[in-house]
C-alpha cells in the first residue's frame, strides 16, 4: 500500500498566494508510483478543504467557486490518528470519514505556517511532517532572534538594532538616536518575522527611517533595523538534510531591479506562476570558487546551528568593498522549495522531494526512540503516612 501524503498550503499570511504555487509545484515531483497525494488547502480565513479541484492553479482565478465546490475538513487532533473528516456534517457519528494521511508536507511560507504553529500541531498528533520542527522554524522565522542565535554561535550577521513597535510609538526620538548611533546611514528597515520582501524599506535619513519604521510595523510588532551594505552583492544558498547531514547545493545571485531584492523581483515576473523559481538570477552565482566555498559552508552552519531539517534556503549579503559575507535569513519553507538550485547541483526536483520524505521518516523514527515520560516513580500510587499527593486549599 502507498503512503499518503498530505500537502498544507495556502494559510493565514501574506505569503499565501506564494505558498499555493509552491505546492502545486511540489505535488507534480512527487513519484505518485510510491505516494498517494491529499491536497490540504488552508484559506485566508484558516478554513481547511481538500479535493482534486485544488490541484489545478487555475481553479485558484475564482477562489469562492473553488471552495464551494471543495470539501472542508477538520484534522483529528487525536495522537497517531492521522485522520481527517468533513466539517459542518450533522451529528457526532454522522461525519464521514474523508480520508487518511501518513506523512505532513507543509508548504506554507509566513506566519501559522512556517513559524512553527503548524509544525507543533502535528507533534501534538505525533505524526511523521517534512520540514523544521516548531523550535528551528520558529528561530528561523523571527529575523531577530536568528541574528542573536546566529552571532552568539559565531557566525557573520550585519550590525542591527531591533525594539518593539509599541515602545517606538512611544519614544520615537530616543529611537531615531539609537539607530544613528549604533548603525548611521542608510539602513533597512524589516518586519521581524515576514519573509519574501515584505515590509521592508531602505532609509538614507531620519525622514526615511520613521516613514520605514512606520511602514513596518503595520505588518509585524518586532521591528528589525540593520546596516546597510553599500557595494553589495545578494547570494543565495540551499541546504538540504538534517542536523548530522547536511549538504549545500550551487550558489545563485538573484537580481535585482532597484536596490533592495522586493516581491516583485522575487514572484511578479513574465514568467507568470512560477513562484520563487521564475525569480532573475545568475546561476551559478559569479563569484570566486573560494567565496562559493565559504558560503556554501556557511550556510551548512547556519543550518545546523539553527537545527534545521528538509530543505531551506540561507540567504547571504557580500560586500563587495572588503569580501566579507554576511548571514542575511534563512527561509526554512523556501519559495518553489530552492527545486532550481539543486537541480543546478545534481538532483532534479523529484529526488529532492524523495530525499526530504525519506529525512522525514528517519527523523520521526529517532524521535520515537526518545523517552518522554519519567516511570521510576508513579506518585498517583504512592500511599501511606506523608506519601501521595495533597491538594492546597484557598
Amino acid at each position: 500500500m502507498k503512503a499518503n501524503i498530505g500537502v498544507f498550503f495556502g494559510g493565514r499570511s501574506v505569503e499565501h498566494e506564494i505558498s499555493v504555487i509552491s505546492a502545486l509545484q511540489a505535488i507534480q515531483a512527487i513519484d505518485h508510483s510510491r505516494y498517494d497525494v491529499t491536497p490540504i488547502y488552508i484559506s485566508k480565513a484558516g478554513q481547511w478543504y481538500t479535493g482534486e479541484q485544488l490541484l489545478d492553479v487555475e481553479n485558484y482565478r475564482k477562489l469562492d467557486e473553488l471552495l464551494n465546490n471543495s470539501t472542508k475538513i477538520i484534522m483529528s487532533p487525536n495522537f497517531e490518528d492521522y485522520s481527517f473528516v468533513e466539517s459542518g456534517a450533522k451529528g457526532l457519528f454522522k461525519k464521514p470519514l474523508k480520508g487518511k494521511i501518513d506523512i505532513a508536507f507543509p508548504v506554507l511560507h509566513g506566519s501559522f505556517g512556517e513559524d512553527g504553529a503548524l509544525q507543533g500541531l502535528f507533534e501534538l498528533m505525533g505524526i511523521p511532517y517534512i520540514g523544521c520542527d516548531v523550535l528551528s522554524s520558529a528561530v528561523g522565522m523571527d529575523k531577530i532572534m536568528m541574528k542573536m542565535v546566529l552571532k552568539e554561535s559565531g557566525l557573520p550577521v550585519v550590525k542591527y538594532v531591533w525594539f518593539y513597535s509599541k515602545n517606538w510609538q512611544q519614544d520615537t526620538t530616543s529611537h531615531i538616536g539609537k539607530v544613528e548611533q549604533t548603525l548611521g546611514y542608510p539602513v533597512i528597515v524589516k518586519p521581524a518575522n515576514l519573509g519574501s520582501s515584505v515590509g521592508i524599506k531602505k532609509a538614507a535619513n531620519r525622514e526615511e527611517l520613521e516613514e520605514a519604521i512606520d511602514y513596518a510595523a503595520g505588518f509585524s510588532h518586532k521591528l528589525l533595523v540593520e546596516q546597510t551594505i553599500v557595494d553589495l552583492k545578494e547570494i543565495n544558498c540551499s541546504v538540504l538534510g538534517n542536523y548530522e547531514n547536511a549538504q549545500a547545493s550551487t550558489c545563485e545571485e538573484p537580481l535585482m531591479s532597484g536596490e533592495i531584492l522586493s516581491y516583485q523581483d522575487k514572484y511578479v515576473t513574465k514568467g507568470g506562476n512560477k513562484g520563487m523559481s521564475g525569480t532573475k538570477r545568475k546561476l551559478p552565482a559569479e563569484i570566486p570558487t573560494e567565496m562559493s566555498d565559504k558560503i556554501q559552508q556557511l550556510a551548512v552552519d547556519t543550518f545546523q546551528v539553527l537545527g534545521c531539517a528538509g530543505v531551506s534556503r540561507i540567504d547571504f549579503l557580500l560586500d563587495q568593498a572588503t569580501n566579507e559575507v554576511y548571514v542575511n535569513e534563512i527561509n526554512t519553507i523556501p519559495g518553489s522549495l530552492s527545486f532550481y538550485l539543486w537541480e543546478a547541483t545534481d538532483k532534479n526536483f523529484g529526488q529532492l522531494v524523495n530525499d526530504l520524505i525519506d529525512t522525514a521518516f528517519k527523523n520521526y523514527r529517532e524521535k520515537n526512540n526518545l523517552t518522554f515520560s519519567y516511570e521510576e516513580t508513579n506518585i498517583f500510587s504512592m500511599s501511606g503516612k506523608g506519601g501521595g499527593m495533597k491538594l492546597s486549599k484557598s
